[in-house]
């Protein structure tokens, strides 16, 4: 193909030899005249498929028949070839570009999970050395340099070889801290202390109360926050945070994003990898999107204002690249339409869930609801800060726990789907897999084509773990099966309990588009646990604040509308937020700029 280079990749975790006879060997029509895929013994694929991209036609047969869905093939433009930058094996995945750090500001990264965006910052933080999309072969810093010559990535990285830059890395995945690391959070913050700030920001941080805790005892919030004190008390000049708002509650979330913005000075460079939009969108003054196929590829876009850079992303296309990123845009309601006060006494709309002013005991926490109802059609966000009753309530809602006082009245024969806040192993049934799971709850959802294995299946990627055995998934996979498997249950009631926590953007925005859907066209209602206000703005009806003294007492507040609760919520925090006029989502406003001010004067938080 001319003007093209062909990319194979091949997931060999999903990849069984011994189960499988070589399908795609067999089928492929260039193995009769010169070898294109072989099984090779090298320890690298350990005797497992190997495709010679120079050789391979790609006309997709080995694809399709893989049983496993482990492989894929790409037709790339052949001048993307020259902006390779790292590739990590044979038939492995390939990242394009690199986002470009900008002195005394904070470049942000969104994209799907899997494109590439830790690989981007390992190699900027020189943490990995890239290797120009040759994995056979180690460059020197001389000629990586040259590679990036003309650009500002050209002085950076002179700089990083020459030993100029100190770096400091806010990791991923927080819970590998504890098998690596030992200690009270006092003592680690104190070994990790170099500008004398660790107290100070363990204070802000609120983790005095477990100052001296060992951090094995630490929540994923709690760990959150240790290591990004931890990264922050570093005297670096760059700084990376992977996902920092993970495991966070909304008033957390924004603490660390002001925290961080008062570290931003010149001289210093800042990353930033985040999902949750609003966050990002406060962070940063530019924004890289990383687009491709999971796994495969990655392709790092050109920088963008953050606000065009979101709003472009949200529309689905890319301007500079002239790429189109999906084939609907998402859109936000805007003004009156984000006042609606939900659907009762609509046509054809019936009462599902009604319930009386609630006290419910959980050891020494104490949660107070008022009275409130839900009608069918009809969404119910439910948001407040970690440890205030959430889970309690929706719990409470289920019938899994029984009020001191008041009463849940169920109103007729209805079916319950739901989704737990924590998703473990031990969830799913033994000796079954995704698929045979899948097809139990709903087989039209296991169905190639249907609209529930397209929008659920298809764009979670839980088509490629479907012989999987679920109990061996990552923790970010159970997530997205756990949601998948809510909501394709055929019910009246969905209660789901945060269900784009471990999620990327775009699986959120699916996730979100989805209970939309499945809650308006079923006629169902549904209640959802949420701490990114973006995906609450987009999917909810009302709201349920809940708000007290987190471990202690809670007091939910009955369903408002959007624009009423959130505003109830929002002034407990001291928070902001305005509308994009462009596409109507909401975004956070600085701490004490003009429309900060005028909108709190007004008792404006949330404005529509």
């Amino acid at each position: 193909m001319k003007g093209k280079v062909r990319l194979a990749v091949i997931d060999y975790e999903s990849c069984k030899p011994k189960k499988c006879s070589y399908e795609c060997i067999n089928v492929c029509p260039v193995n009769r005249t010169g070898r294109a895929v072989a099984i090779e013994a090298d320890r690298a694929v350990r005797g497992k498929p190997v495709i010679y991209e120079d050789a391979c036609i790609g006309c997709g047969l080995c694809v399709k028949a893989c049983p496993f869905k482990a492989i894929s093939i790409v037709n790339l433009p052949s001048e993307l070839e020259e902006q390779a930058v790292h590739r990590y094996g044979v038939n492995a995945f390939k990242l394009y570009r690199l986002p470009i750090p900008r002195d005394g500001k904070v470049v942000g990264l969104i994209g799907k999970n899997g494109t590439g965006k830790t690989t981007a910052v390992r190699i900027l933080l020189g943490e990995l050395r890239p290797n120009l999309g040759d994995p056979g072969r180690q460059p020197e810093w001389d000629e990586i340099i040259r590679r990036f010559r003309g650009s500002e990535l050209q002085v950076y990285f002179q700089k990083l070889a020459n030993g100029e830059l100190r770096t400091a890395h806010k990791i991923q995945y927080v819970d590998l801290v504890p098998r690596r690391v030992k200690g009270t959070v006092g003592k680690l913050l104190e070994r990790a202390d170099e500008r004398g700030i660790a107290r100070e920001l363990a204070e802000e941080l609120g983790l005095k109360t477990v100052w001296d805790r060992d951090i094995r005892k630490l929540s994923g919030g709690e760990l959150q926050k240790l290591l990004i004190a931890a990264v922050l008390s570093k005297d670096a000049d760059v700084y990376v945070f992977d996902e920092p708002s993970s495991y966070l509650d909304v008033r957390e979330r924004v603490r660390v994003a002001r925290l961080i913005n008062r570290e931003v000075k010149p001289g210093k460079f800042f990353l930033v990898i985040e999902h949750d939009l609003a966050v990002l969108d406060y962070l940063s003054e530019t924004v890289h999107i990383l687009y491709g196929e999971p796994g495969v590829y990655g392709i790092v876009s050109q920088p963008y204002g953050v606000r065009n850079g979101i709003n472009h992303f949200l529309e689905g296309y890319l301007p500079a690249e002239n790429i189109r990123l999906r084939k609907e845009p998402i859109k936000f309601r805007k003004g009156v339409e984000a006042e609606a006060t939900g659907k009762e006494g609509g046509l054809g709309r019936k009462k599902l869930l009604e319930w009386t002013d609630l006290k419910v005991r959980r050891g020494s926490f104490e949660l107070e609801a008022e009275a409130g109802e839900i009608w069918s059609g009809e969404v119910i966000g439910i948001v407040g800060p970690n440890g205030i009753g959430k889970t309690t309530f929706l719990l409470t809602l289920v019938g899994r726990l029984e009020p001191e006082d008041g009463m849940v009245l169920q109103l007729g024969e209805y079916t319950i789907s739901y989704k737990p806040q924590y998703v473990s192993p031990e969830l799913f049934p033994k000796g079954m897999t995704v698929g045979a799971l899948i097809r139990e709850v709903n087989p039209e959802a296991a169905v190639p084509g249907s609209w529930l294995y397209i929008e659920l299946m298809k764009k979670l990627r839980l088509d490629r773990l479907w012989d999987r055995d679920p109990r061996s998934l990552s923790g970010g996979e159970m997530q997205k099966l756990a949601v998948a498997l809510a909501l394709s249950r055929e019910a009246d009631i969905y209660f789901l309990d945060e269900p784009s926590a471990y999620l990327d953007v775009e699986e959120r925005l699916t996730v979100a588009r989805i209970i939309r859907r499945l809650t308006e066209t079923r006629e169902a209602a549904s209640f959802v646990v949420e701490h990114d206000l973006l995906i609450l703005d987009f999917i909810s009806d009302k709201v349920v604040p809940i708000l007290g003294q987190p471990g202690i007492r809670g007091h939910a507040y009955k369903p408002s509308s959007l624009k009423t609760g959130m505003n109830i919520f929002l002034k407990e925090l001291g928070i902001t937020f305005r509308r994009d006029p462009q596409t109507g989502r909401p975004r956070i406003n600085k701490e004490g700029s003009y429309l900060d001010r005028m909108q709190k004067a007004r008792g404006e938080y949330y404005f529509g």
